[in-house]
C-alpha cells in the first residue's frame, strides 16, 4: 500500500506513537510519505529516525514569512513557479470564500506546494483530528487523493472541542472515511460528538516491548528511593502535584530522589516551586532525553508517577506511552483517574490510581510503596504483562494494516472490523 501520514511537527520525541506506526508499516513493505512541519528542536531525535531514513520521506511546506507582505510576495512567486504543475489545485487553495482564514493567510497555499508531485495514495492517515481537518481540505481541493483516516489521540478530542465547540468536527465526521481512537474513553466522546459508531474503533498506541528489559525490582543497596516521571512540562501532566507530594513524603523519607524527564512552558514555574519547597537537592528537571537515555534512567528507578490532570483548557490524556514504558520496565506506578489512564493502570494490581490534583493522595500511595518494597516486583510484573498483552506494537501494526485493507475494500460496517480492533 501507498500511505500518506499527515502529522504535526515531525520528528519529535514526545510522539513516538506516530514513529512506531510509520516504522511498522515500512518494515512490512509498505510505502510511507510523511507530511509534517519542521520541529523547533532537532537536537535530540529518536534513533529510528536515522535508522529508517525518515527525513528523506518527510515533506515540509516552504517556510512562511511572518510579515504578510513578504508572505504574499513569496506566495506569488510559488504560484507562478508551480502553476503549470497543478493550476486548479493552486487556485482552489486561494478560495477564501470556501476555506476562510486558511486561504486568506496563504497557509493553505504553502501547505499545497509540498504535495504537487504526490501520486494518489491508498490511505491518508491523519494523526490528530486537527490535522485531519487540514487533510480533508487538501483532499477536497485535489492536492492529495486516498481514503482519509483520522486518529483521535487526546488534545484534539478534549481541548479542541472545549475551545471550538462540539460541532468542530461535523464536516470531518461527515466526509472522513474512517476513525480510530487510542482508547475507549475518546471513542465514546467522538461518538457523542456525532461520529458514526460504525465508522470508529479503538486502536491503541503500540510500544515495542523488546526494547524495555525485564527486571525484578528490589531496593538499591544505597537505600535511596528513585522516583521518575516522563512528560511535557505542561498543565495536563499535573507535575506540580507530584512535586508537592514528594516534598511531603521527603519529611519522613529523606533518602528519595525525583527525576522529571521532559521540557515545556512550565519549566521555570516548576523549578521555582521546587526551590520554594526546599527540595532542590531531591527533585531534578532533566530536560528531554532520547529513548535509550530514558530506558537507562527507568532502569535505575524504583517508582514511576504520572499525575495527569484535566487542564483548564479541557486538555486530557489517553493511556500515555510513558506509562507503558515504565510498566514494561516492571516499575510500580502511581497515576490518576483521568481520561484513558484507568484503561491502562489496574488499581492495586500494577500500581495505584488517585484523584486528579490531589497531592496528599499521591503522597499517601508513594509512602506506601516506599514502605512496602516487597510488592514492587509483583506490581511491576503485572504491569508488564498487561502492556505486552494489550499494547504490543507488532500486534497493533498488523491490526492497523487489516483495518486499512478493509477500508480499501469498502467493508467499513462489517462486524469483522470491530473484531479486529478488539482482539
Amino acid at each position: 500500500m501507498k500511505i500518506a501520514f499527515i502529522v504535526g511537527k515531525f520528528p519529535v520525541l514526545s510522539e513516538t506513537f506516530v514513529l512506531n506506526q510509520i516504522i511498522g508499516l515500512i518494515s512490512r513493505g509498505h510505502e510511507v510519505d510523511i507530511y509534517g512541519y519542521q520541529p523547533d528542536d532537532t537536537f535530540k531525535v529518536h534513533p529510528d529516525v536515522e535508522k529508517y531514513h525518515l527525513l528523506a520521506r518527510t515533506h515540509y511546506p516552504p517556510e512562511i514569512p511572518r510579515n504578510y507582505l513578504l508572505r504574499f510576495l513569496k506566495g506569488l512567486q510559488l504560484v507562478l513557479t508551480n502553476f503549470p504543475k497543478a493550476p486548479l489545485v493552486l487556485l482552489r487553495s486561494l478560495n477564501f470564500f470556501k476555506y476562510g482564514g486558511r486561504a486568506t493567510c496563504l497557509r493553505l497555499l504553502y501547505s499545497v506546494i509540498r504535495l504537487l508531485k504526490a501520486q494518489p495514495y491508498d490511505i491518508i492517515h491523519c494523526q490528530f483530528g486537527t490535522f485531519a481537518q487540514e487533510g480533508l481540505i487538501l483532499r477536497d481541493i485535489g492536492a492529495i487523493q486516498g481514503k482519509l483516516i483520522t486518529t483521535f489521540r487526546g488534545y484534539d478530542i478534549s481541548q479542541v472541542v472545549h475551545q471550538r465547540g462540539e460541532d468542530v468536527y461535523d464536516s470531518l465526521f461527515a466526509k472522513g472515511d474512517f476513525f480510530l481512537a487510542n482508547c475507549e474513553y475518546f471513542k465514546k466522546r467522538a461518538i457523542k460528538l456525532g461520529c458514526d459508531e460504525k465508522k470508529i474503533v479503538v486502536h491503541g498506541s503500540g510500544i515495542d516491548s523488546s526494547r524495555f528489559p525485564f527486571k525484578l525490582r528490589n531496593p538499591h543497596p544505597d537505600g535511596k528511593i528513585r522516583i521518575t516521571t516522563t512528560g511535557r512540562l505542561i498543565e495536563k501532566k499535573g507535575i506540580e502535584y507530584s512535586i508537592r507530594a514528594v516534598a511531603k513524603v521527603s519529611r519522613i523519607h529523606q533518602n528519595i530522589e525525583y527525576n522529571i524527564i521532559g521540557d515545556g512552558y512550565l519549566k521555570e514555574s516548576l523549578q521555582q516551586l521546587i526551590e520554594e519547597l526546599n527540595i532542590a537537592d531531591k527533585v531534578h528537571l532533566l530536560g528531554w532525553k532520547n529513548q535509550p537515555e530514558i530506558i537507562e534512567i527507568l532502569d535505575n528507578s524504583d517508582i514511576f508517577m504520572a499525575p495527569s490532570v484535566t487542564a483548564t483548557n479541557g486538555d486530557q490524556d489517553a493511556p500515555v506511552n510513558t506509562l507503558k514504558e515504565a510498566m514494561l520496565m516492571t516499575l510500580p506506578v502511581i497515576a490518576t483517574r483521568h481520561g484513558g489512564i484507568p484503561e491502562l493502570v489496574q488499581d492495586g494490581i500494577s500500581g495505584f490510581l488517585v484523584p486528579e490534583r490531589d497531592a496528599d493522595a499521591i503522597a499517601e500511595k508513594l509512602s506506601y510503596l516506599i514502605e512496602h518494597p516487597e510488592i514492587w516486583s509483583q506490581m511491576g510484573q503485572a504491569g508488564r504483562t498487561y502492556v505486552e498483552s494489550n499494547y504490543d506494537i507488532n500486534k497493533l501494526n498488523d491490526e492497523l494494516i487489516q483495518i486499512y485493507r478493509q477500508i480499501l475494500s469498502n467493508d467499513l460496517h462489517s462486524q469483522d472490523l470491530a473484531l479486529v480492533a478488539s482482539t
